[in-house]
């Protein structure tokens, strides 16, 4: 068998591209800019599941997402989390975070009813993740 997304990250996403290890998607929620990093690798639903290689290399590709999403909205604090109980395939959340956004200080995750970007948004934020990212 081949990576597939699972269909929960396919529905609240939307693609920005594909980096050595991982599949790159911007969290369709205009409230963050949050990027979410899914290893292509089949079954992985821990980060054991993967081998040391890829470990590094996800850590690598998360650090970029970081550094992108810091550099391009000028965030406070980014935060980076593997939660996996709701989607248990493999996945890490890059969330830029500032004072006063709707959820400071506390979790995103849960936090009301998401804001679909607006298409021209949603554009030039992927463009701009594909030209930092590489991708």
């Amino acid at each position: 068998m081949s990576f597939a997304l699972d269909e929960r990250l396919a529905r609240d996403t939307l693609v920005v591209g594909d980096r050595p290890l991982c599949r790159v998607l911007l969290m369709n929620d205009s409230r963050w800019p949050w990027l979410i990093l899914v290893p292509r690798r089949e079954g992985a639903v821990e980060l054991s599941d993967l081998g040391a290689a890829d470990r590094a290399l996800l850590i690598e590709e998360a650090a970029s997402a970081a550094t992108f999403l810091k550099a391009h909205t000028r965030a406070l604090k980014i935060n980076i989390g593997a939660l996996g109980n709701i989607v248990p395939q493999l996945h890490l959340h890059v969330v830029a975070r500032d004072v006063g956004d709707p959820a400071w200080p506390g979790p995103v995750w849960g936090h009301g009813a998401a804001a679909p970007y607006a298409e021209a948004k949603a554009r030039a934020l992927i463009e701009a993740s594909k030209t930092e990212l590489g991708i």
